[in-house]
């Protein structure tokens, strides 16, 4: 059996805020299975490693016994949650929560175990609330207290709406931590005044409050913002092995050690080793990056799959050969004109992950990241016959690749 100690300095490590020790420590001494809370926000329903921090945090918890249970936000969508945001975030229909929760937990199923886990969807008991509920919610809190969260006190400092519905966000989310008995909230650092909110609410239903657990929000790949799907500076984990190691090998070396830490999945025992033999210089940054991007990509696509990423890798970038399995992608014929099709129009449909319309297209020709059979394409207004191109290579940046069919 594992002991108290033990499993706190598992569920501790790399918390950014752990509100508070003592309390985390009396629940486990308490011998019983803790229930441990991570709100799901159907809005963004890809998930990448950044996202998986907090899920392997929820996994350390089932490892030890303990039940981690998932909430789908499904009703709270419909208010939208404002947590970092400048702007009011627009609310979901019923229907798109559902579908986007349903492609959520396709992947989490990458990390997550599937014994100890128990999914909620708050729709259960917020949709059954009548006015004079929610009015008794709303007692438990001020206005003067929901302005002291930075997003809405920079909003309200520059004279920005916020929405009367928005201000509730925080009491609707910690009615959910009352209708689950959380002992424990995880998520990232912007959500740390949501779950403290929750805590008095908790002990006023005659609940222990539950322990808050933040961890770190990842860089992206550019070594400067945090990773997001919008910024193009992620890395998802449903995405190709070959993909991810590529993704993983640009990164800055500044961020290693942030990545070691928080991406691997490793201990802080394993963990502080590489990054001081990387210090000590024992390790290069460049076999450290492999080493890392190895590591991840067993991690999502089982043992062996990073050596076989790693191979590939060599082939491309450092011998200069084409991927094996290049996607072979199709001519639209609406997309030709007088028998042309414009070359920034291909990039644009071979790439829709990368490439979000002909413009962005025409930009990275500009840019010169695209290349047809290994010539760089200079002019962004080029166009070509369909026969011409018919099984020809076309190639964005290092990483993506697609053979043109007529």
């Amino acid at each position: 059996m594992v002991s108290v100690d033990e499993q706190f300095d598992v569920l501790a490590h790399g918390a950014v805020d752990l509100i508070s020790e003592a309390d985390l420590r009396r629940k486990l001494e308490s011998g019983r299975p803790l229930r441990a809370k991570l709100g799901l926000d159907p809005s963004r329903p890809d998930i990448h490693i950044g996202h998986a921090v907090v899920l392997r945090r929820l996994r350390d918890f089932q490892e030890l016994g303990h039940t981690a249970v998932l909430i789908v936000g499904d009703f709270t969508a419909q208010v939208g949650d404002p947590s970092g945001r400048s702007s009011t975030r627009p609310a979901l229909s019923k229907e798109e929560a559902d579908e986007n929760a349903a492609t959520y937990f396709e992947q989490a199923q990458r990390v997550l175990l599937p014994d100890h886990l128990e999914i909620r969807y708050n729709s259960e008991w917020l949709g059954g609330m009548r006015i004079d509920d929610v009015l008794r919610l709303t007692a438990r809190s001020t206005v003067a207290r929901m302005l002291e969260r930075d997003d809405f006190a920079r909003r309200y400092a520059a004279g920005e709406p916020i929405s009367v519905m928005e201000l509730l966000y925080p009491l609707l989310q910690a009615w959910d931590s009352v209708m689950v008995q959380a002992d424990v909230e995880l998520g990232g650092t912007d959500q740390l005044f949501n779950f403290l909110a929750a805590r008095p609410i908790q002990q006023q239903e005659g609940q222990e409050a539950q322990v808050v657990l933040t961890m770190p929000l990842l860089v992206g790949l550019d070594g400067k913002q945090k990773m997001s799907k919008s910024l193009d500076n992620y890395v998802g984990i449903t995405e190709s092995a070959d993909q991810q190691f590529g993704k993983l090998m640009s990164l800055p070396d500044a961020t290693m050690p942030e990545y070691f830490a928080l991406a691997t999945g490793w201990n802080a025992v394993k963990t502080a080793e590489v990054l001081g033999d990387l210090q000590s210089g024992s390790l290069t940054p460049r076999d450290a990056k492999r080493l890392l991007a190895h590591t991840v990509v067993d991690l999502y696509h089982g043992e062996g799959a990073g050596a076989a990423a790693e191979a590939a890798f060599d082939r491309v970038f450092v011998a200069h050969e084409v991927p094996e399995d290049v996607p072979e992608v199709p001519i639209d014929a609406a997309d030709v004109r007088d028998g042309r099709v414009r070359v920034a129009t291909l990039v644009a449909r071979a790439f829709p992950q990368t490439v979000t319309s002909n413009k962005d297209g025409r930009r990275k020709i500009q840019q010169g990241g695209v290349r047809l059979d290994g010539e760089v394409v200079t002019d962004a207004d080029a166009a070509v016959t369909p026969s011409e191109v018919d099984g020809h290579l076309l190639q964005l940046g290092r990483r993506n690749w697609a053979r043109l069919r007529a």
